[in-house]
């Protein structure tokens, strides 16, 4: 009778006669049998007579390090080695020493991590040796980025949506060939082109106006739909504001000052401004916090300052308020927002005037009578519910800002808990629809207007916002690419290697001011130029007739 085998590992057992340790045996059984083997494979075979067969051990295929071996003789080794080079150094050449030197601080460094320290347990373990775990771990991110990732992988932004970004700013070509490499899975919010599309020279001028609603005097008018979102003299260095408010200028838009209180640097390069007042009110506050109206009137009766934007929330950080690490405090920008150095600064969650929907509506009124500027909000929407009883309020008290900031919960800062930058906060695209449904439901629609911000750095997300309902885009990551930012996720260590959000000189003066703010000039042209042609290929020809039936919602599959 014709017996076939098996192959089969039997490591795990010495009890069976027909195999042992470390080897393959054929387990005999009757007939002919298709058998599958420990690695995947069905392997038929015939075997005669009925006795055992042993075969050869089975090879090894998985390449393995015992790093207990290798520490203990790495350890060992720089000892012996001390001893060698010292034996040299006596009897060969005095030279010889230097290495005996360099080897004896690496034995007592050696030492106390083996015997002294406790925090890490790899160097008690392992020694010297456990710091090449630390040392391939640190420059882990740098050999992604540049070597393994692909163009679509990297977050906040991948490689190419920075390279978009980089192309526009140099004013060279930012086309690409073959085709796209996004996803077509029917995950993604689409714009809708049409048949006939719009001549360009049909696409009316884009024109808004912040206060017109209320009649101000001082009612301000953008000309393009892109706004220099908020960034603070603090998170950012002095050639970086600097860059951006002169290519603010030279671009015709307006910069956020954020919140960091007086905006020294802001205001050098004659653009125009809109000051931002956040909760902790750096600039214009009394030493408790609470509102200082005299400095608040005199701030915003500069030329420069435009329009006062009340920070409730943001999109990194909803709740948590503000945060600018001490290592990041100099002297001047304690003046400034008129802090103590040495230990971070902590914004408060919420302001202390606004506790609910009536006591927020109220300060709102009283800093537009105390600026006499138009007066927007800005947060990240939570529950929607609460919105719609601010609203409520605001229309019994007849009190409405000029224009209401959505920031989306993927919205960028300069520093914040990472629990609340991955967990909390809706969105752009999901909360944009919520809050023009409740001010279209409340009947207040055109007695606000609505601005949006949230990784809105190319002309596709930005007008897709604005078919949500949003009349402008605010970006601030964008414009930083723009400036030259290699999206290195150092911007809370001041150690930024491009000069941005650092306030080391030597790393600052890498930034020329003139030749960065030429680089925000282009990528407004660039995004200005994008816009015109989706515009024409939608067939609009003004930003007023943007809606959601331009889109493909994917959630709806309409």
């Amino acid at each position: 009778m014709s017996r076939c085998g098996v192959w089969r590992s039997t490591r795990e057992s010495k009890t069976n006669h027909n195999s042992y340790a470390g080897e393959i045996s054929l387990a005999p059984c009757r007939g002919f049998a298709s058998c599958r083997g420990s690695l995947g494979r069905v392997i038929p075979f015939f075997v005669s007579g009925s006795a055992p067969v042993r075969t050869r051990p089975l090879i090894e295929t998985r390449l393995s390090v015992n790093l207990e071996r290798v520490a203990k003789a790495g350890n060992i080794g720089i000892v012996t080695m001390l001893f060698g080079a010292a034996l040299l150094g006596y009897f060969v050449s005095f030279y010889f020493h230097f290495l005996t030197v360099a080897l004896l601080l690496l034995n007592l460094v050696n030492f106390y991590w083996r015997r002294v320290q406790k925090t890490h347990s790899l160097l008690a373990n392992f020694g010297f040796l456990a710091q090449g775990r630390y040392l391939m771990e640190s420059i882990g991110p740098e050999f992604r980025q540049y070597w393994f990732s692909s163009d679509t992988e990297e977050k906040p932004f991948s490689r190419l949506e920075r390279s978009e970004v980089y192309r526009k700013a140099k004013g060279i070509d930012s086309s690409a060939a073959f085709g796209s490499q996004q996803s077509f899975d029917r995950s993604e919010i689409k714009l809708r082109h049409s048949f006939f599309p719009a001549p360009h020279d049909t696409i009316e001028p884009f024109r808004v106006t912040f206060g017109e609603e209320r009649g101000v005097d001082t009612a301000f008018t953008i000309t393009r739909p892109i706004l220099i979102s908020a960034m603070s003299f603090g998170a950012l260095g002095q050639n970086a504001v600097r860059a951006f408010a002169r290519g603010a200028r030279k671009a015709e838009i307006p910069m956020n000052t954020g919140e960091g209180g007086y905006p020294k640097y802001h205001l050098m390069e004659g653009a125009d401004l809109i000051f931002q007042m956040g909760t902790a009110k750096f600039g214009v506050r009394h030493e408790d916090g609470r509102l200082d109206e005299q400095k608040l009137a005199e701030l915003a009766a500069k030329p420069e300052i435009k329009m006062v934007e009340i920070k409730l929330s943001q999109g990194a950080k909803p709740g948590k308020g503000g945060l600018l690490p001490s290592e990041k405090i100099t002297a001047e920008i304690a003046e400034l927002r008129g802090v103590p150095m040495g230990r971070d600064v902590v914004s408060p969650p919420y302001h202390a005037e606004c506790t609910d929907p009536a006591s927020t509506a109220a300060f709102i009124r009283r800093v537009q009578e105390i600026a006499g500027l138009p007066v927007g909000i800005k947060f990240c929407l939570g529950r929607d519910a609460e919105l719609r009883a601010l609203v409520s309020e605001m229309k019994r008290q007849n009190v409405f800002p000029d224009w209401m900031t959505v920031d989306g919960g993927e919205g960028g800062t300069g520093a914040a808990p990472k629990s609340f930058m991955d967990s909390i906060g809706l969105p752009l695209f999901s909360a944009l629809p919520l809050v023009l449904d409740v001010l279209e439901e409340e009947g207040v629609k055109d007695r606000v207007k609505l601005l949006a911000s949230g990784k809105l750095v190319n002309a596709g997300r930005q007008i897709t916002a604005m078919s949500m309902g949003a009349s402008a885009c605010y970006t601030a990551r964008g414009f930083m690419l723009a400036l030259g930012c290699i999206q290195a996720l150092q911007c809370n260590q001041n150690t930024c290697p491009v000069g941005i959000t650092t306030h080391h000189g030597h790393l600052q003066n890498g930034l020329d001011v003139e030749a960065k703010s030429e680089r925000v000039k282009n990528y407004v042209l660039g995004l200005h130029h994008d816009h015109i042609e989706m515009m024409s290929a939608l067939g609009k020809t003004s930003a007023t007739q943007l809606d959601r039936k331009n889109l493909y919602l994917p959630a709806s599959g309409s």
